[in-house]
């Protein structure tokens, strides 16, 4: 599902997979120019074998992006966004980096009202690993508002398997 979604974004000039991994994703952009961006250094070396016409950065969380403002037609931020502490200034920082027009997609697990009913019912420990990397737990309803409060366009959202999928522009 993950493969279609990113396939379906079309071809660009330029694109950025921010949190890109072992690259398994961003090998499915495409781009003239494809960059792929981490905060670990052992995902970037597996990304390496797999890419080795991108460009690889390694990246500091909670740090600003380390690319000119609109290098970039599309930003992928794939199973990304829920491990982020500072989402504000990871999106206010994608907004800088994307051209006006340009697209960001999202992919990240969807939680709803299904999620509060079990928490109620079943507990918290249930649900939510304490080891869990998660931090944020997004619902359709918070990342449109989300998206929409820090200046993106355009907003897409749909709920699939248990994950989300969004689309949004820079204006």
């Amino acid at each position: 599902m993950l493969v279609e979604f990113v396939r379906s974004l079309g071809a660009v000039r330029d694109a950025l997979d921010l949190g890109c991994g072992d690259g398994r994703l961003t090998a499915e952009l495409r781009a003239r120019s494809l960059v792929g961006a981490d905060v670990s250094s052992g995902a970037l070396e597996r990304a390496r074998i797999r890419l080795p016409e991108a460009t690889l950065v390694r990246v500091d969380p909670d740090e600003p992006l380390p690319f000119e403002d609109a290098s970039f037609d599309l930003v992928l931020c794939a199973e990304t966004l829920e491990h982020v502490r500072d989402v504000q200034l990871l999106l206010s920082e994608v907004r800088r980096v994307l051209r006006p027009g340009g697209h960001l997609a999202i992919t990240t697990p969807a939680h709803s009202r299904w999620t509060a009913l079990r928490l109620a019912v079943v507990g918290w420990e249930s649900l939510f690993d304490p080891l869990s990397p998660h931090l944020r737990f997004f619902s359709r309803r918070s990342l449109a508002r989300l998206l929409d409060e820090l200046g993106f366009d355009g907003v897409e959202l749909r709920p699939r398997d248990g994950t989300l999928l969004a689309l949004a522009s820079r204006p």
